[in-house]
């Protein structure tokens, strides 16, 4: 079992804490039995699905669990039938520090933590499963993801919209052994909200208005892979609790069903939101915020790592969906995309490269190729290449010069919306005081997410 923390102090060395457990049996029937653990939870019983799985008659089906809590190790009874005992004492909850034998039923269990504290060195690769970058801050990042991808650890990623979030949580996918099994996306703010929990856990017929037949929520169909919930940071408070429940017990009940079952799923989870500011302002719970955050991966900005532009050009180019002869940028495509913001990062320069290539004549993407609004002479101020902002030519109608100029503002008018809102689509909407739904096509077609 785990709890994981980087030091993001960048004065000093990054280091990332590595916490997980052995637990042993030294007396009853399933003496000798030992497993090591690094996932948040560890539950002990005879049923199928406990990490500890004892055959002991004395022992419950679920009869407890060991939790690493910052505050320390916790160890649970769950309203077992025989009860769970530190020393001659029957406990229901209790720290485990120097006492680190424990009794369930007839079975003796000792716990042995496990501490380490690893350098994060920047990997010397300068690619990872579809990320790319040389930069010290992605190398630092592939670093990391070397290290926790073949275990079972949670781990929650952020960074702004277009980062790479979901490439990461498909590259922890590929990297463990859970890479043959199911790979499932969640997108929490892309979800009417009375249907998220739903969605999540499943539902049974007739459990509401338009249930017409059974249904497995995403966390069984992840069941033996891992599953991405993505704009974490957009989940109902008051669903919170029930997704807390499934990370710690590991099990769903359908909407409309009192039947439990068992999943077994890795989790990731990605957020462009501050998630610890929303745990202060009480929009979060910062238990679950704890389980979540075993592991915390930060994707900087596109802009914070221009070095990096030649080889996601390359890569971008290497991989794009259709045939084309495009070998690179031209100059002064290449320095325009260097002045350039970014506010969508690495997914809005993908969208600018496609969009680019069946105007490219030649080996090289050119400056007719890009969108208006990349355009040097119709550019707002300050947005690409810091020239001002110029009207259409003359010679042009006059639909398409106010089309141009519509479209130019349009993109302006976003990407200042979304710094202004820190890249929250709902935040964006309620600021522009328009549906959350019309910005994020407006955010497509300018291909800012």
């Amino acid at each position: 079992m785990s709890e994981t923390t980087n030091i993001i102090d960048r004065s000093s060395r990054r280091q990332l804490h590595l916490k997980s457990m052995t637990l042993t049996v030294m007396d009853g029937p399933d003496r000798g039995l030992s497993g090591h653990f690094d996932h948040s939870v560890v539950r002990i019983g005879t049923r199928t699905g406990n990490d500890l799985k004892l055959t002991d008659t004395t022992v419950s089906r679920n009869h407890a669990e060991i939790a690493r809590l910052p505050s320390g190790t916790v160890l649970r009874d769950n309203e077992s039938t025989n009860g769970t005992f530190v020393g001659p004492v029957r406990v229901r909850e209790v720290y485990l520090g120097e006492q680190r034998r424990f009794r369930v039923g007839l079975t003796e269990i000792e716990y042995l933590p496990h501490d380490e504290v690893v350098d994060i060195v920047p990997a010397q690769i300068t690619s990872f499963h579809g990320l790319a970058g040389r930069s010290t801050a992605m190398r630092e990042v592939f670093s990391v993801l070397e290290k926790v991808g073949p275990t079972e650890l949670t781990v929650l990623i952020s960074g702004e919209t277009g980062t790479g979030k979901e490439l990461v949580s498909r590259a922890l996918h590929q990297t463990s052994r859970r890479r043959n099994g199911p790979f499932v996306v969640f997108d929490c703010g892309a979800v009417a909200r009375n249907l998220v929990e739903s969605e999540l856990f499943g539902h049974e017929k007739g459990s509401f208005t338009g249930a017409i037949a059974p249904r497995a929520g995403v966390f069984e169909q992840a069941d033996g892979g891992t599953i991405f919930l993505d704009e974490l940071g957009e989940l109902p408070l008051e669903l919170q609790p029930a997704l807390l429940r499934v990370l710690e017990q590991r099990e769903v009940r359908r909407v409309g069903d009192r039947r439990i079952r068992p999943v077994d799923v890795r989790v990731v989870a990605a957020t462009n939101r501050d998630l610890r500011k929303l745990v202060d302002e009480g929009r979060f719970r910062q238990d679950l915020y704890y389980r979540l955050a075993v592991v915390e991966v930060h994707l900087p900005p596109l802009r914070d790592r221009r070095e990096d532009f030649p080889l996601i050009v390359e890569h971008l180019l290497a991989n794009a969906p259709f045939p084309h002869a495009v070998q690179g940028l031209s100059p002064e495509v290449a320095q325009i995309f260097q002045d350039w913001h970014w506010p969508g990062n690495v997914r809005e320069l993908r969208n600018v490269l496609l969009r680019a290539l069946p105007f490219s004549d030649g080996p090289w993407i050119g400056l007719d190729a890009l969108p208006e609004a990349l355009r040097p002479e119709v550019a707002p101020p300050g947005v690409a290449s810091g020239e001002t902002f110029q009207p259409p030519n003359a010679g042009v109608s006059y639909k398409e010069a106010r089309d141009q100029l519509l479209d130019s503002f349009e993109r302006y008018y976003l990407q200042d919306l979304m710094e202004r809102s820190e890249n929250n689509l709902s935040k964006a909407a309620r600021l522009a005081d328009v549906d959350r739904k019309t910005i994020g096509r407006m955010l497509k077609r300018h291909g800012l997410a």
